[in-house]
């Protein structure tokens, strides 16, 4: 079904968790919180993922997001162990986790838009226009998204200094 190997069945399945998990945080938290339940199920969907996509790729391009994304996944998760970073490191995670939900979501609406519906997909290529459309949709997410969530930081640590 959908042209996809059993091993496509295990990465798609294996990695689908990552996408409600990361609304989920989005929405309640405004950014993904890696120091929580669907934090540590957003990690591990997040590598079964990348580490499957390098045995289902048929596209160079795929070894490359599948190589970064586990790069921002692991970069974003170990950030805060750094204490040299300070509040830094808050940004740089936020950053990191959300570049890594949208490198998660590229291939996901890509490969659903050149298969969905079976045999009659919606994107008849990379260069369809719906499939462009909703790549750039996903660019605007991720830009509007980036900077209401660094707008938001700063807006904690502005309060946290007024505390003080």
């Amino acid at each position: 079904m959908f042209g996809i190997t059993p091993l496509g069945w295990v990465h798609t399945l294996g990695s689908l968790p990552a996408i409600p998990l990361a609304i989920y945080m989005f929405a309640r938290y405004g950014r993904i919180v890696p120091r929580s339940v669907p934090g540590i199920g957003y990690l591990v969907a997040m590598v079964i993922g990348s580490v499957t996509a390098f045995l289902v790729a048929r596209v160079p391009v795929s070894y490359v997001i599948g190589g970064l994304t586990l790069l921002l996944v692991l970069a974003g998760y170990g950030v805060r162990r750094l204490p040299r970073l300070g509040r830094a490191g808050a940004y740089l995670e936020t950053i990191l986790l959300s570049l890594s939900a949208f490198l998660l979501m590229v291939p996901t609406i890509t490969e659903t838009l050149t298969r969905v519906p079976d045999g009659h997909p919606l994107a008849a290529g990379p260069g369809s226009p719906i499939l462009l459309g909703a790549q750039g949709t996903l660019l605007v997410i991720l830009i509007a998204g980036l900077t209401a969530q660094i707008m938001n930081l700063r807006r904690q640590g502005a309060s946290e200094t007024a505390a003080a």
